[in-house]
């Protein structure tokens, strides 16, 4: 197994979470992020839904938007957005640095 769901009570946007986790006596400290991105079609992308659905290009636009993102975070899951929603979720984890050997 290498995911532990934990629930976090209140866990707003643009917050960071910090886990710290002892496995084998060793401590590990993770960090975690959501961020809410748009989830819509913009005035100058509706000509496009003729041959592209509506939901293929707010993933094209999404894809644009975590293209740019910071690239010391890591994508662990992309929430699924209610149908009539503006914004799509996002959690990221903090990339660890390796360590030396």
């Amino acid at each position: 197994m290498k995911e532990i769901c934990i629930p976090i009570p209140h866990f707003g946007e643009h917050q960071i979470a910090e886990v710290e986790v002892t496995v084998n006596g060793k401590k590990k400290k993770y960090n975690y992020r959501v961020e809410s991105f748009p989830w819509g079609i913009e005035e100058n992308e509706t000509n496009m839904m003729e041959s592209v659905s509506e939901t293929q290009i707010k993933i094209n636009h999404l894809r644009e938007l975590l293209n740019q993102y910071d690239d010391s975070w890591e994508i662990v899951q992309i929430f699924t957005p209610n149908e009539h929603a503006k914004h799509i979720q996002v959690l990221f984890r903090q990339r660890q640095a390796e360590p030396v050997v």
